[in-house]
């Protein structure tokens, strides 16, 4: 019975993985590493789902009665294509925000808008005095 639910498991593994990996660290290359990670256990769960034990490719044959139905291998592949350019655009802006702040780590990126922010809220208020 648990042999029979594997792809349910590394399913489950995969996605609290990610999960915990987004969550769990501040870096920006880590919570790009973990979406990744938690959007290929989605990849497997729905090409599990769609195998039918015992169907064939849905080429007209003698003596094949089952099929399995290709399109949510097909939007898989489509998915896969689409997260790629995701990720890649992640790996851009996580480029340019190093430039800007010179850091990748979340917390010295909220630190430094911070701080930013209080400067110019000091600045707003000794252009209001004067």
């Amino acid at each position: 019975m648990i042999i029979g639910l594997f792809n349910d498991w590394v399913v489950v593994v995969l996605m609290m993985s990610g999960l915990y990996i987004v969550i769990a660290h501040g870096n920006l290359i880590k919570k790009l590493v973990g979406l990744a990670i938690f959007q290929t256990s989605v990849f497997i769960l729905y090409i599990s789902m769609a195998n039918v034990e015992g169907g064939s490719a849905p080429i007209l044959a003698e003596g094949i009665k089952q099929f399995s139905n290709p399109l949510p291998h097909v939007l898989i592949l489509t998915a896969i294509v689409v997260g790629v350019a995701t990720t890649a655009l992640g790996l851009a802006l996580v480029v340019r925000i190093k430039e800007a702040y010179g850091s990748i780590e979340e917390e010295d990126i909220q630190h430094l808008d911070n701080q930013t922010q209080d400067e110019t809220e000091i600045q707003a208020t000794e252009g209001d005095q004067s």
